[in-house]
């Protein structure tokens, strides 16, 4: 009996990934548009952060964003009401975006700059789950997610990579902690730098306005830092 070949795929697509991504960054670079890639499960606020996020921050940088869904453009109409623009990518029933998904994206985006300018930060409102965009490399500058008060302070011990792939946590809906009494700032913040040491922690609540001003604060640094390397 002949020996059974195994070739590991799903090893092959993840390097191949990286290349791709790694290939995105240097272009990205080149270009001087830094790419936030931005993580969270279904219903922690990821577009009312990035609302307040373009108000912060519209009058210094050119903002556009790229919104991941399965389907639907409800987001995307948000985000072009703030005055931002923005553009919808369909996954085609796939829970993440990699990285050559996330250059067809900004190749549309890149495409429609017209008197807008070169784009200065560049947003990816990934798919909403914890696992799946985690996995892939979307050449991005930096990784960033967001954890809501209601989804409970234990959430870095089941979903580590998430955490750990990430540079910011954003704590979100701070607002609800008096509602969510279980939920411990202390022991989430443990929690992530147990996963990762050196993420920056920004508890915040996108709903009254607390803390955006930390975050927008941190995406100047980044930007900036970004444009000088």
């Amino acid at each position: 009996m002949s020996d059974v070949r195994v070739i590991e795929v799903k090893e092959s697509v993840f390097a191949d990934n990286d290349r791709k991504a790694d290939e995105l960054r240097e272009e990205l670079r080149e270009r001087g548009t830094f790419l936030l890639n931005l993580m969270s499960s279904p219903g922690s606020g990821k577009t009312t952060t990035l609302s307040r996020t373009i108000a912060a921050l519209k009058d210094e940088m050119s903002i556009a964003v790229m919104e991941a869904d399965i389907d639907s453009d409800v987001d995307t109409r948000t985000i072009l009401g703030t005055g931002a623009r923005a553009i919808q990518l369909h996954t085609g029933g796939m829970c993440h975006l990699d990285a050559y998904m996330t250059e067809q994206g900004l190749n549309e985006l890149f495409c429609d700059e017209d008197g807008a300018g070169r784009t200065d930060l560049a947003i990816l409102e990934n798919v909403g789950n914890l696992v799946c965009p985690a996995e892939f490399d979307t050449g991005a500058s930096a990784n960033a997610m967001i954890l809501s008060v209601p989804e409970g302070d234990d959430k870095p011990l089941k979903y580590p990579l998430m955490f750990s792939v990430c540079d910011v946590v954003l704590v979100n809906k701070i607002d609800a902690l008096p509602v969510f009494d279980t939920f411990s700032m202390e022991r989430v913040r443990e929690n992530i730098l147990m996963r990762n040491p050196n993420a920056t922690i920004i508890p915040m609540s996108a709903k009254t306005g607390e803390g955006i001003d930390v975050w927008a604060d941190w995406l100047r640094a980044r930007v900036a830092a970004w444009k000088q390397a």
